[in-house]
């Protein structure tokens, strides 16, 4: 199957300042709302491992394995590992099963497990929901690997001295001197800032456009700071940032389910 990303051949440029941009001093307003930075979200599956009941599968770090960690709670926590590559959740899932040992009830456990695609939409909000409670939920995102070493390989070559990536990646594909590449899309010709969760998607875009844009190459940002960009900075061209999910995680959805919509979110396992 070929990419699910459809990009018309009109490009133009938006002036923009870069989204990694450290924010100082108070904003008056924001840019958009949360409901609307879900909705930029929601078109993103995100993977979990859960039962055939939808508990999600979750795995504890004990108190005293979190020292030195700013502000670590004194007890221990529950992490639910959110995956951005079905294909990787299920090699967990696969590992997992291999390794059941010989435990009958531990390998019943394993067998009911299954990937489960949720929108990011619904994660996002279930941790602005949450905000401060002590028993909110904790979500360890998982980055796709070839993504992962992709982001690094790009900030190492802009000779940034980078041991490991703090976040899930975004790919955006821009004219060093001009701003971020704005397409058109081919369904309703809207005009949109695409920022890529998959380094190949957006390759594909550079290679579309470096007729038009000779001196485009891609930028690497991670997802907080964007979502941080959205939540605070107060610029109209926000409003056309489209968050584009890997073509990859599409096909998987499509090919588990039948449908490219991501299935209603579990409830988070208490």
């Amino acid at each position: 199957m070929k990419s699910l990303v459809r990009w018309s051949t009109t490009v133009t440029l938006v002036g923009s300042t870069l989204l990694a941009t450290i924010f100082s001093g108070t904003v008056p307003v924001l840019a958009l709302t949360e409901q609307q930075i879900k909705e930029k979200l929601d078109p993103v599956p995100v993977f979990l491992i859960t039962n055939n009941k939808g508990v999600p599968l979750t795995r504890t770090i004990p108190a005293n394995a979190q020292n030195g960690q700013q502000n670590a709670p004194k007890k221990d926590v529950s992490v639910t590992d959110v995956f951005m590559s079905g294909q990787e959740a299920q090699a967990f899932v696969n590992e997992l099963r291999s390794a059941k040992g010989k435990d009958p009830k531990m390998a019943e456990m394993l067998k009911s497990l299954q990937v489960t695609p949720v929108p990011l939409g619904l994660i996002y909000q279930r941790l602005r929901d949450a905000g401060n409670k002590a028993d909110r939920p904790v979500f360890a995102f998982q980055p796709g690997k070839q993504d992962l070493e992709g982001a690094m390989t790009l900030l190492r070559q802009s000779g940034k001295n980078v041991q490991q990536f703090p976040s899930v990646p975004v790919f955006i594909v821009r004219s060093p001197e001009k701003g971020y590449v704005s397409v058109k899309r081919k369904a309703d010709n809207k005009e949109m800032i695409p920022l890529f969760l998959s380094k190949k998607d957006a390759q594909g875009l550079l290679e579309q456009i470096k007729a038009q844009v000779p001196k485009a190459d891609i930028q690497v940002v991670d997802i907080d700071n964007v979502i941080k960009t959205l939540r605070e900075k107060n610029d109209a061209w926000l409003s056309q940032v489209a968050i584009v999910p890997s073509s990859d995680s599409m096909q998987y959805v499509v090919g588990k389910q039948g449908t490219a919509k991501p299935a209603a979110a579990p409830a988070p396992k208490k």
